[in-house]
């Protein structure tokens, strides 16, 4: 079954503050979006960093720094009880419905078992931690 390409899409991290957040990876040169984007149904403010420049054919891998609009919100409940760091790592994925029923058949537990609107507008779905070794896996499809 194929449900590819697979490939590194973004790095999650949560922060207390985006400025503060942003200052090592400006340092080290990474290229920062133009504008946050606040995802108001996550309760997130986002800002992405970037290797190097996007191009139709490439897709660079990416930080995306995760600012809590309150505390009661996934990134303000994951900062309360493990601290400022990396929150998820994003997969992307050809066939994103396909790659979530194939999951699901093989017992994976699904926080969402369909796909739902994220930052950019992508689709975005997150795997169980308790089904990745403790890692927040969030999977997207870009078109």
């Amino acid at each position: 079954m194929k449900f590819g390409p697979v490939h590194i899409d973004h790095i999650g991290i949560a922060v207390d503050s985006l400025e503060q957040g942003s200052t090592f990876w400006r340092l080290i040169g990474l290229i920062e979006y133009d504008e946050d984007e606040l995802v108001e149904d996550q309760g997130v403010t986002t800002r992405f960093f970037s290797t190097s420049l996007a191009s139709e054919q490439d897709h660079p891998a990416q930080i995306e720094l995760l600012e809590a609009t309150g505390p009661d919100t996934p990134i303000g409940k994951f900062i309360s009880k493990k601290g400022k760091g990396v929150q998820q790592i994003c997969f992307r994925v050809g066939d994103l419905i396909g790659l979530i029923a194939h999951l699901l058949a093989h017992e994976i537990h699904m926080i969402d078992t369909v796909p739902r609107r994220g930052a950019g507008g992508k689709m975005i779905a997150f795997v169980h931690p308790k089904s990745t070794g403790g890692v927040l896996v969030e999977l997207t499809q870009v078109a």
